[in-house]
């Protein structure tokens, strides 16, 4: 049973995550992480991969592959652990940090910065973080370890950080709970047209286009996705299913929040998001 309107805890996420994930695709974040030797022209991927798994500390490819599911294990073994001889994962994270104070002071502007009601957004998101549990939530319990930053604006990020890498990892137990393996993860949601363009697939994911045509011959045996691509109405059953048990493993943070909380933070949340896009944080081929 849950004390929220139905969706409630799923749409408050949805304009959570960028509120984080604009980062990554920030001038601010090549900046200051290729200030400490890391990164070149087409750096995205050694940036992401170092800014994202230095809360680790200094691992090896197998946890981070581990944990970002859809990422190719050949991918992250190129910049894991070769990354932590060139900067340490707490540099990096200072550098991850100082980025997002960036970013967030240009798109969103000083005085909503510096704003009450950004410090209730802080707030309430750190809220939501208290009934967030670490057992096999590895993302998350790693961001968890990290102290929350002072400024309000910053604790907000490391909120939404903690919100968004706690429901991925549970996402990442539905996936596997389903018999859904990496590659077929990211051509089932790309199909639903909510995923990430072919384009920036291939820049980020580090998969070929082979290992592409065979995981949609997959789809097509277990009749998931059409000839051209498309869900069947199987695999449209099924994606709703896994975002359904997604949202049952999501559910803790939200409930504890209770729904006034939750319908005051998404509402704050969207604007910063609305913001955020209209200021260009996320590139415009995103999408498929």
């Amino acid at each position: 049973m849950t004390s929220l309107p139905v969706g409630a805890a799923r749409r408050c996420q949805a304009f959570l995550n960028p509120f984080h994930s604009a980062q990554y695709f920030s001038p601010e974040i090549q900046q200051e992480v290729g200030a400490l030797g890391i990164g070149g022209t087409e750096s995205f991927g050694a940036v992401y991969l170092a800014g994202r798994a230095a809360a680790f500390g200094r691992v090896g490819p197998g946890p981070v592959t581990a944990s970002f599911f859809s990422f190719s294990h050949e991918l992250i073994s190129q910049h894991i652990p070769a990354v932590w001889d060139i900067a340490s994962p707490e540099d990096i994270l200072a550098a991850r940090l100082r980025a997002a104070d960036a970013q967030l002071r240009r798109l969103l502007g000083e005085e909503t910065v510096a704003s009450a009601e950004m410090a209730e957004a802080a707030e309430l998101a750190l809220r939501a973080t208290e009934a967030c549990d670490r057992s096999m939530r590895t993302l998350y319990a790693a961001h968890a370890d990290l102290p929350v930053p002072d400024a309000p604006h910053l604790a907000l990020w490391h909120a939404t950080t903690l919100l968004r890498e706690y429901r991925g990892d549970g996402h990442l137990m539905v996936l596997v709970q389903a018999g859904i393996d990496p590659v077929e993860a990211i051509l089932t949601h790309s199909a639903t047209g909510k995923g990430m363009s072919h384009k920036w697939l291939m820049r980020t994911r580090g998969w070929s286009e082979d290992d592409l045509a065979a995981g949609r011959e997959r789809l097509l045996e277990r009749g998931l996705l059409n000839t051209d691509g498309t869900l069947t109405q199987a695999g449209v059953d099924l994606r709703e299913e896994l975002e359904d048990a997604t949202d049952r493993l999501d559910r803790a943070p939200y409930e504890h929040l209770g729904a006034a909380g939750v319908a005051r933070l998404t509402e704050l949340a969207q604007g910063y998001t609305t913001t955020l896009v209209q200021g260009g944080a996320f590139p415009s081929d995103l999408r498929g």
